[in-house]
């Protein structure tokens, strides 16, 4: 079973950075496959915030375009977020898998909160 663990999580206040970490050791496809960045905010369903190919083209929400920006590196099968601008209503528990995520397989996630 594919095993992510998710990190870089903290308190930041709003129009704050954060880079958040992801390893995918156990996924042996890591480099082909699309990997993403979803998150739960309090009261709601996990969402998707980015994805990310094999080859590194990237798509985001509309919500965090131009603020976040999502990359990796296959080799240490590692995939990054990074955030800027952040606003209070991103607050939430950020997750990586891959995209989509057809077997369910979830890490425990990072909290991500933002508030002054």
């Amino acid at each position: 079973q594919v095993q992510y663990v998710e990190s870089g999580g903290a308190l930041v206040k709003p129009g704050g950075s954060l880079n958040l970490t992801c390893t995918a050791s156990r996924l042996i496809m890591f480099t082909i496959a699309t990997m993403g960045w979803y998150r739960r905010a309090p009261g709601n369903g996990r969402e998707l915030v980015a994805h990310i190919d094999g080859g590194g083209r990237a798509n985001y929400v509309d919500s965090v375009n131009d603020r976040f920006t999502i990359s990796r590196d296959n080799g240490k099968k590692t995939l990054y977020l990074q955030m800027n601008k952040l606003k209070p209503e991103e607050t939430a528990v950020y997750y990586c898998a891959m995209y989509p995520n057809r077997d369910n397989s979830w890490g425990q996630g990072t909290q991500v909160t933002v508030s002054s």
